[in-house]
This record gives C-alpha cells, sequence and structure tokens, in this order.
C-alpha cells in the first residue's frame, strides 16, 4: 500500500516575500470565497509563527488556531487584524 504524508503549505513559506506571493495568489485567485481567505490568512499566521501573529494582534494562540481555519467563521476584527499584521488592509472594491 502506498503510504503518503500530509502535506503543510506552511512549512514551505520560509520568507516574508513567500508568504506575500502565495497570499497574493490566494487574494487574486479566491476572493470570492471567505473559508479560502480565512484558510489563507491562517497558513502565512502559522508561517511567520502564530504565537508572534497572536502578540501583535493581542488575541489568544489557540482562538486564532480554531478561527483561521476553513469553517472557522472569525470575527471581520480578527481578519483585520491578521491581516494587518501580514502587511495588508481590508477594502472593498467595486465589482464593476
Amino acid at each position: 500500500m502506498l503510504k503518503t504524508t500530509k502535506f503543510d503549505i506552511y512549512k514551505h513559506l520560509k520568507t516574508e516575500k513567500d508568504i506575500k506571493e502565495y497570499l497574493e495568489v490566494v487574494f487574486e485567485n479566491y476572493s470570492d470565497e471567505p473559508d479560502f481567505i480565512t484558510d489563507a490568512l491562517g497558513v502565512a499566521a502559522k508561517a511567520r509563527g502564530m504565537l508572534k501573529t497572536a502578540q501583535e494582534t493581542g488575541l489568544s494562540r489557540v482562538g486564532l488556531y480554531r478561527s483561521l481555519t476553513k469553517g472557522g467563521d472569525p470575527k471581520i476584527s480578527t481578519v483585520s487584524k491578521v491581516a494587518h499584521t501580514l502587511g495588508y488592509r481590508l477594502a472593498l472594491v467595486p465589482l464593476r
């Protein structure tokens, strides 16, 4: 039987540039999928250090792990704070 291992993208995001490029691809291609966006923010936060992200946002590390996954349904304030620590801000853009 073939054995596989779980692929964790965060382990491959080693620099701030890697994280930024990952997030830009996600934002460009999945902007209409909130679960994918929050999961990607969680991946990025995990890559740079969830404890560091928690300290910078003033939120709990456990709470971030719980809310920044697919189906986590975080508050918009959580998404905004995490995005800010990653060098982004939330913005509404007209559809056309």
